[in-house]
């Protein structure tokens, strides 16, 4: 028995010997004092944790970052920001200018042409009178234009009334001339029954003191009225 339990602590005494020296030959191969601490295989590699990173011993100082530790380890790069999104201007709005408000005027327009005595015939004067009226009358909207004849009281009703018809035709067919339609001039003879004069103030006999006080009972009057722009 004693040769056998000899034996026994010799087999487990060369064991322990060998399993010492094996883990101390390997402890030795793992610890690098020249690469600080850092544990390395056999081969010399560096002994990576399993999330990538160097294992040292603890002894010595922390492992610089170097490629051969830290290689594994993924880099982190920023996501570039994102360009800002370009805006298009918008579009200008053109508003269409208002268009002005359009203002009428209500004129009325009238002249007098005076006649000789017993005459239907323009004077030089009548044709000024009715040359400034279609002046005035430009760019009127109107529905006709009115003449009316007179005569004087010397001589016979029925003469008087004639005369007074021919005047105001004398009148009418001269605004045609000027290019008023004959359609716009509507025509009335009124004879010797309104004259403006009285017969208190043209009493003496038919002499040239009593024509020149009749006169004015010798006309044509005219008159339109209507609208147009105002100036």
């Amino acid at each position: 028995m004693r040769n056998t339990c000899t034996q026994k602590q010799a087999f487990l005494a060369a064991a322990c010997t060998l399993a010492l020296g094996a883990f101390s030959a390997t402890t030795i191969a793992q610890v690098n004092v020249d690469e600080h601490a850092l544990l390395t295989s056999p081969g010399g590699a560096p002994v990576m944790s399993g999330f990538g990173l160097c294992v040292h011993s603890g002894f010595g100082p922390a492992p610089q970052w170097t490629d051969g530790c830290h290689a594994a380890l993924p880099v982190k790069v920023a996501a570039a920001a994102p360009a800002p999104e370009r805006v298009q201007p918008a579009a200008p709005i053109v508003v269409a200018a208002a268009a002005p408000l359009l203002v009428y005027e209500k004129v009325v327009f009238d002249a007098n042409v005076l006649f000789d005595s017993n005459s239907s015939r323009l004077r030089a004067a009548g044709r000024d009178t009715l040359d400034e009226f279609i002046g005035k009358i430009e760019g009127l909207e109107s529905q006709s234009v009115m003449a009316i004849g007179y005569a004087d009281r010397m001589g016979s009703e029925g003469a008087n009334q004639i005369l007074s018809q021919d005047r105001v035709n004398t009148v009418k067919a001269y605004l045609m001339s000027k290019g008023l339609a004959a359609e716009r001039v509507n025509t009335s003879a009124r004879g010797e029954t309104r004259p403006s004069t009285y017969a208190t103030e043209c009493k003496d006999a038919n002499n040239v003191k009593n024509v020149a006080c009749m006169q004015p009972d010798r006309h044509v009057f005219i008159e339109i009225s209507g609208t147009r722009l105002a100036k």
